[in-house]
């Protein structure tokens, strides 16, 4: 999502009281869908591209899953160890050496350990990765929304202000709806800033554990 630069506000603002001339200055903040940062969905706000699942290929070059299924949590210890490996606030360096104290036992024991315990760290991330992408949708629905409400208040604003009679006190209320209106665009546009490295993040860390789970096996 990218950023329009022209205000709403044609040369008779200038007659507006200063706020209300200030406030028109937003629409050179809000975002134009037409110039998205991912022509495929308009509305995505974020640089980096928009994909919306993880692939199993990109991530795991070991044995197959394909057999694994939901198997791996009828296993307590796989399940705790999933549960520990996927929590980002586990630091690499001890979720490698929790894998390789995990994945011992013969050949056929620790490939059947190694595919089962990724197999669920697989799932588990996907799904969180999934649920972070959703709210990143839903918050760009909502900014879209607010910044589509902002533009028809500086409409209205002007409209108030041509008016011979223009009526102060609603001019007063809707530029302080316009005013808090941007605040909230604003905060919502920078947080989201950081939002948006979470699921690159989440794929990053699926990848080192499936290295770690892999060299464990070997």
């Amino acid at each position: 999502m990218q950023y329009g630069v022209e205000p709403p506000c044609r040369e008779q603002t200038m007659k507006l009281p200063a706020l209300v001339f200030a406030l028109c200055s937003v629409g050179a903040a809000l975002p134009l869908p037409a110039h998205a940062a991912d022509p495929r969905d308009p509305d995505w706000p974020c640089v980096q591209p928009k994909v919306p699942q993880m692939s199993v290929a990109a991530m795991w070059d070991g044995p197959s899953i394909a057999d694994v299924g939901d198997s791996w949590k009828d296993d307590p210890n796989i399940q705790n160890l999933v549960a520990r490996l996927a929590a980002r606030r586990t630091p690499l360096d001890a979720a490698e050496k929790a894998v390789a104290d995990f994945i011992t036992g013969s050949a056929a024991e620790k490939e059947d350990k190694a595919k089962k315990l990724f197999a669920g760290v697989f799932d588990t991330l996907s799904q969180q990765r999934s649920e972070v992408m959703s709210g990143i949708d839903r918050v760009a629905r909502n900014e879209k929304e607010l910044a589509d409400r902002i533009r028809s208040d500086v409409a209205a604003l002007r409209e108030l202000q041509d008016k011979p009679e223009a009526d102060q006190s609603k001019i007063s209320a809707l530029a302080t709806q316009v005013e808090w209106g941007t605040r909230i665009f604003d905060d919502r546009r920078k947080s989201i800033r950081y939002v948006c490295e979470v699921p690159t993040a989440i794929e990053q860390r699926v990848f080192a554990l499936g290295h770690a789970i892999r060299q464990a096996l070997n």
